[in-house]
């Protein structure tokens, strides 16, 4: 798969994935490492899932809450909720360190892909609509981390302003039945695209 290739996903993808990532949580919330390995495939793909992440998690929960459910999906994500508050409430300090370890993580692979499209649009741009997963888990791990370094923040805050000045705005970039789980108002980075053809330096 390219890089800039998105997988479609839907309730089954990402329920999937959450459900996996929980079994998991407690040992991954108490070791050291950053990705996590998931030895579980999504319904009806070849495709691996990536590797699990407190960012990914917070990401599929986030989506699983977004799309049209039936009665048995609603029931299955309130399980699932249910044992995340569970395990984040027993383990809270970990999660909190988790969380900020995650987002640093995070926020310096948002940075490094919006220099490469600084530094070369034309060749970058088309990532957009992939790449930015990060800058959501961005958003749900600040508020599930503790206490944060201001240079991480000041960091995030000036990718930002580069994105609102260059950004084009435009159509949702995800699958459309999430667009109301992310509303514009809070995930504004979403709905647009960035140029190709634009000298960014």
């Amino acid at each position: 798969m390219k890089k800039n290739q998105m997988i479609m996903k839907d309730f089954n993808y990402d329920i999937g994935y959450t459900e996996a990532g929980l079994e998991v949580l407690k040992d991954y919330l108490l070791s050291q490492e950053m990705f996590w390995p998931l030895g579980v495939r999504p319904p009806l793909s070849e495709l691996s899932y990536p590797r699990f992440t407190l960012g990914g998690l917070l990401l599929s929960v986030k989506r699983l809450s977004a799309y049209q459910k039936s009665t048995d999906q609603e029931e299955q994500l309130n399980r699932v909720n249910l044992r995340l508050e569970f395990i984040r409430s027993q383990w809270k300090v970990a999660w909190e360190n988790k969380a900020g370890h995650n987002f640093n993580t995070r926020l310096h692979m948002w940075r490094d892909f919006i220099e490469e499209y600084r530094g070369n649009p034309q060749e970058n741009a088309d990532r957009y609509s992939y790449e930015v997963r990060l800058r959501v888990m961005l958003q749900l791990l600040q508020g599930e981390a503790g206490r944060l370094e201001l240079s991480a923040l000041d960091l995030l805050r000036a990718l930002d302003n580069f994105l609102k000045a260059t950004l084009a705005q435009g159509s949702f970039v995800w699958e459309a039945e999430l667009q109301n789980g992310f509303p514009v108002s809070d995930y504004w980075y979403l709905y647009g695209s960035l140029p190709a053809n634009v000298k960014t330096n």
